[in-house]
């Protein structure tokens, strides 16, 4: 396993993470997983209190607290959920964070989060309180650092500007390279890592079906499968080509899959285990995908 550095954190994260949002089996089976990945080098696991009503920091705290030492834990804090369970709203305020990073705490068995994240956020926020609520955390010594999980340029400016947030969940892949336009150099050159999410676009390009997917016709989505498929080499598939595409990029830190099944614990595994992408063949798929732009929160 290879890793990296998170940031201008002292964190080095995996190059492949485990995204704990899919765990969908018992509580055996989702322990069984968590343990294999850390036995096999993935030390970043990344839940949210949002997932499951917290059940699912519960089951991440509970597989994992004997070995604390040896994982890098990211939760997401800002969707709160309503009393009666029939959704939740957004929340960043400072009193908000505050007491919801107490209860991701105890539902993870840890006196401290690595990596306490905002699970979304607009430009109509009060950044600046939620800031102070990560700066007073760090300060308490419940989260070691904070970052966000977003896609909106206009907020991803904000908090580079007036916080220290060290990373940046947003999604990324050959399908979706919106964050090439400025992103990902932007980010770069202030030491801020991305988590990359949505690495294999739904599983467009593990396997699945062709579909429309965001701008992109069925059509140009078969012409990236396939696209990928050319370029990976005998032996692999074409997931672990599309993982290491998104690797590529000096930005990214780690990417993030989830993890559900055994079959796709193996698959990540492979992903990580697998050769970087140099960069004429990165060029040439990205010659066979056209380009996305954001339209939207620039």
């Amino acid at each position: 396993m290879k890793y990296r550095k998170l940031g201008s954190s002292d964190l080095e994260v995996s190059e492949v993470s485990f995204g704990c949002m899919s765990l969908s089996g018992t509580e055996e089976e989702n322990v069984r997983l968590l343990h294999q990945a850390l036995n096999q080098g993935i030390n970043f696991f990344d839940t949210a209190d949002l997932y499951d009503k917290g059940k699912n920091e519960e089951t991440v705290g509970k597989a994992l607290r004997q070995q604390r030492d040896k994982v890098i834990l990211a939760t997401n804090v800002g969707n709160q959920w309503r009393p009666d369970g029939s959704g939740w709203d957004w929340n960043p305020t400072k009193a908000y964070i505050l007491e919801a990073v107490d209860q991701s705490l105890k539902r993870l068995q840890t006196d401290y989060i690595d990596l306490y994240q905002l699970h979304g956020g607009t430009i109509e926020d009060p950044i600046e309180e939620t800031i102070e609520a990560f700066e007073l955390l760090k300060q308490q010594g419940k989260i070691r650092y904070y970052g966000i999980s977003s896609i909106r340029p206009n907020v991803i400016r904000e908090y580079v500007q007036k916080s220290n947030i060290v990373s940046v969940m947003m999604q990324y892949s050959l399908l979706d390279r919106r964050p090439e336009e400025q992103m990902l150099d932007f980010l770069h050159q202030h030491q801020i890592s991305v988590l990359a999410r949505g690495s294999l676009a739904q599983g467009l390009l593990a396997g699945k079906s062709p579909k429309p997917y965001l701008g992109h016709s069925a059509e140009t989505v078969a012409k990236a499968s396939e696209a990928l498929q050319q370029q990976t080499p005998s032996g692999a598939k074409a997931m672990e080509t599309a993982v290491q595409y998104v690797l590529q990029h000096k930005a990214v830190a780690t990417a993030v899959l989830g993890i559900r099944t055994q079959e796709q614990f193996t698959q990540a595994l492979a992903a990580a285990n697998g050769k970087p992408l140099p960069e004429e063949v990165a060029q040439a798929l990205r010659n066979q995908v056209p380009a996305l732009t954001y339209e939207l929160h620039r």
